[in-house]
């Protein structure tokens, strides 16, 4: 049920604030390639600047979600929002790779409180179903922008380099920090807050970790995106360099993937709902799993297009079946930490995310057996992190 009345508008802010994780990765993937070469950078150091963007969103969650349970969501928010538009415009100008990386970095660290605040503000505003169902927004919204972000990307690739891309990511942010300022207000009363420091915080911390369901339900989030960060990073190089595409064609393929990661968040949402959230779950985490080896089979004996992508749309489907009850079910017990619980969500999704993505790139461009190894991997590690949610 719902805990207060909430507008369309205020519902719509919070989805559009979870797109700063999907749209910093995906906008500026189809020209990765062509960054590596521009600033005479490696495959591996190119594929740094997903990794610093994505430490950045794990350990600004961190910060952020803990601060928005003392101090309320909107103003971490707007705080937020306004560095991710200066973290833009500067890696738009870096001169260097070490530099992106750094700006990239930062640009993570903003984009974070965006991420971490969508999820707890949502704790703050539903329970129940409806909390499911709103999760389940989300995820299909990541989605959309995943599906747009290297669409937009590769067309954007025809009109500007990727300097230009970084420029469109901070109107994006401006755009959104406009909507902010507007429409969105306080969802966390006074009387809700948390109150002390950093020795508050640890203990929060100390009791969500030992609640068997809630670790073993981030594990399992986390190495679900360590298996999505891995087909982010290596996809565009797999797809591109192996396959013969190109950016536009890249962005297309990319963009089944999405669109399937789209259908499977929607329909998680209301499986969840007339099933089970634990048997949702399950089911997730064994698409994910299959799509996964599809991935490895492809690149260790050479398959045909059509099979690494029938692979990637399996994994994305996977993926996002099992996110909704996942982040549901972590967040039940906990409306008074909220913001913490979702940071360490949070946390666990990018750290895994940002280990993983270099991974793929150490055996070089021409070869999908690493990208396939280590999705794998991810997946049945999450599988395998599932049985903990067995019991409290």
């Amino acid at each position: 049920m719902t805990v207060r009345p909430v507008s369309r508008s205020l519902t719509l802010v919070l989805a559009l604030l979870t797109v700063f994780g999907p749209i910093s990765m995906d906008l500026y993937l189809p020209v990765l390639p062509r960054l590596a070469a521009d600033l005479d950078a490696g495959t591996s150091a190119a594929q740094l600047t997903i990794t610093a963007c994505l430490v950045g969103l794990a350990a600004g969650q961190i910060i952020a979600g803990p601060l928005s349970d003392r101090f309320g969501r909107r103003r971490p928010l707007i705080i937020g929002v306004s560095s991710y538009v200066v973290a833009s415009v500067a890696c738009a100008l870096s001169p260097s790779i070490e530099i992106l990386i750094a700006a990239r970095l930062l640009q993570g660290l903003a984009g974070a409180t965006g991420v971490v605040i969508a999820q707890a503000a949502g704790r703050d505003l539903y329970s129940g179903a409806a909390l499911v169902r709103y999760y389940g927004r989300l995820t299909v919204l990541a989605g959309c922008a995943a599906i747009v972000g290297p669409l937009v990307g590769g067309q954007l690739a025809r009109l500007t380099d990727w300097r230009g891309i970084f420029v469109f990511l901070a109107a994006v942010g401006a755009a959104i920090l406009l909507a902010v300022l507007l429409i969105f207000r306080e969802s966390l009363p006074i009387e809700s807050r948390t109150a002390g420091g950093l020795s508050h915080f640890r203990a929060n911390v100390r009791v969500l970790l030992a609640d068997r369901r809630f670790l073993g339900t981030a594990l399992t989030i986390s190495f679900l995106n360590g298996a999505v960060f891995a087909y982010l990073s290596g996809a565009t190089f797999v797809l591109q360099g192996i396959y013969g595409l190109t950016p536009q064609q890249y962005s297309y393929a990319f963009g089944l993937g999405s669109l399937a990661y789209v259908l499977s968040g929607f329909v998680s949402g209301r499986l969840s709902e007339r099933w089970s959230s634990t048997g949702t779950l399950a089911l997730g985490l064994g698409i994910a799993v299959t799509g996964a080896a599809g991935i490895l089979a492809a690149g260790t004996a050479g398959l045909p297009l059509w099979v690494i992508l029938a692979s990637i749309v399996l994994l994305t489907s996977g993926v996002a079946t099992s996110t909704p009850p996942a982040t549901a079910l972590a967040l039940a017990d906990y409306a008074r930490v909220a913001g913490t619980a979702a940071s360490l969500l949070g946390l666990g999704r990018y750290a895994f995310g940002a280990i993983a993505a270099p991974l793929v790139g150490l055996a070089g461009e021409h070869t999908a057996v690493p990208l396939g190894v280590v999705a794998l991997a991810c997946s049945v590690l999450a599988a395998a992190s599932h049985l903990l949610t067995r019991h409290r």
